[in-house]
């Protein structure tokens, strides 16, 4: 058996370890459950303490396997989420702070002050001025928490992306490094040069000397502490979807449907920018990136997850396409949950139903939100001059087999969900494992092609409406 490819995938809810063999299959994995702290509507936390300790746990778990310890480990990779961030000690390593979620929005009031910045900030950065991204998360650090502040006049203060964190816990010697694509989401990094913007740095007041080195997302960052094998790829969770089944293919938007739901579409080695879109790395090595054009919905499953607490669901997705299927018309709901993500970057209204229906067609107004802030995603996208033919769908939602069909109803493009749920890591793993010709799906996923369903669209429009979109 050939030694195989070790990925660490750290998300919102849970952190996991899998191994894959060189056809790009899992052969072992392990799963630690994380928690999240929503404090309030615009602040969400978890503990760094709590996210380390589950890197070691699933860590150590997959290499106890008997098929890994047989087998061996060549090389490993690390996805995490993006835009979160956190502070610790430089020499002990310990965390200062809890980790400050993607979706968290504390810091928008002081940031609206650069407002009249944003056109060089896009330009320089690919995102468009928001406190999801990290400068503003960090300036606040450095502003509200004693810790922070003792450690910074110790000379001890270590802070950025979350992957800078796990990567100091993961490796020999505690590096202090960061992979381009999440460096590129604390909004302090430029595209172009790929390294910290010293005019962003000045702008945000946020020091250099206290930011990981960045390095390309294709690199061998060091050896792992707890197994002899080099980590060479860091990627964004979502950046690394893109490579699930190796390489992108052109016309295909990739979308992952999770806490949140994000579309990408590849570019190549070409940035395309748009005014309200995300333009991000995917893949980079020294001397070439590759790129994609991406959108985000913030409210996906954390609208359903919300809609259960509200309305005392414990486990909306297990009822999900029995409600889908019923043939009565739903109401509208306004997802603003997490905010307006792209192409909007505002706090929207009041999240509400407008309308009346039960229970089962409440859930799936909420559910028809999320395809509906995809639609308008995806019209930008072609309105930019990208090609988008076809869907490719994962994430803990795309099980739906009824929201599959309607996101091909609603889109007029074939949608195909393959049959691989671990999307995020067999792309790390294509990646670490130096982008292998051979990366078959052993079996075949299902296509969804769209029908006519007037009525989806007629919600659609109203949805517009009512959301002054």
């Amino acid at each position: 058996m050939n030694p195989l490819t070790l990925i660490i995938d750290q998300g919102t809810h849970a952190t996991r370890a899998l191994a894959f063999d060189a056809d790009g299959q899992a052969l072992a994995a392990t799963h630690c459950p994380v928690s999240l702290q929503r404090l309030s509507a615009d602040r969400v936390e978890q503990d760094a303490a709590e996210i380390a300790a589950s890197l070691h746990q699933t860590l150590t778990g997959i290499l106890a396997d008997d098929r890994v310890r047989q087998a061996g480990i060549a090389q490993a990779g690390l996805a995490t989420q993006r835009s979160s961030v956190v502070a610790w000690d430089r020499e002990t390593g310990e965390p200062l702070t809890p980790v400050i979620n993607w979706q968290d929005r504390r810091a928008a009031a002081w940031l609206a002050q650069f407002a009249g910045n944003e056109p060089v900030i896009k330009e320089k950065t690919g995102l468009p001025l928001s406190p999801h991204y990290g400068a503003s998360k960090l300036r606040w650090l450095l502003d509200h928490v004693p810790a922070v502040q003792q450690a910074r006049r110790d000379g001890r203060l270590a802070f950025g992306p979350l992957a800078s964190f796990l990567l100091a816990r993961l490796l020999r010697g505690q590096p202090f490094l960061v992979d381009h694509a999440n460096a590129n989401r604390t909004q302090l990094w430029h595209i172009d040069y790929r390294d910290w913007d010293p005019w962003l740095l000045d702008l945000f007041g946020v020091p250099g000397d206290l930011l990981p080195v960045c390095r390309p997302i294709v690199y061998e960052y060091g050896l792992m502490s707890l197994a002899d094998a080099p980590v060479t790829a860091v990627n964004g969770d979502q950046n690394a979807v893109v490579y699930a089944l190796g390489q992108p293919e052109k016309g295909t938007a990739v979308i992952n449907l999770g806490t949140g739901a994000f579309v990408l579409i590849s570019t190549g080695r070409q940035r395309v920018s748009h005014p309200a879109l995300l333009t991000g790395l995917t893949s980079s090595t020294a001397f070439v990136g590759e790129y994609t054009l991406e959108g985000t919905v913030n409210g996906a499953g954390s609208a359903l997850s919300w809609a259960g607490k509200r309305w005392g669901i414990p486990d909306i997705p297990a009822y999900l396409d029995e409600w889908l299927a019923r043939p009565e018309e739903p109401p509208v709901f306004l997802n603003s949950i997490g905010g307006l993500g792209s192409p909007f970057w505002r706090p929207g209204p009041e999240p509400v139903i407008v309308g009346e229906g039960d229970l089962g067609q409440r859930v799936t107004a909420v559910a028809e939100s999320i395809l509906f802030l995809l639609q308008i995603n995806l019209d930008e996208m072609r309105a930019a001059g990208a090609t988008v033919s076809r869907l490719r769908v994962s994430g803990g939602l795309a099980q739906s087999g009824q929201l599959c069909q309607r996101l091909a109803d609603l889109s007029g493009c074939p949608v195909y969900r393959p049959q691989i749920t671990e999307a995020t890591a067999r792309g790390t793993a294509w990646l670490a494992a130096g982008r292998p010709s051979h990366w078959p799906e052993l079996q075949p996923g299902k296509q969804f092609d769209p029908r006519p369903n007037t009525a989806l669209t007629d919600r659609y429009w109203r949805f517009r409406e009512l959301m002054a979109l």
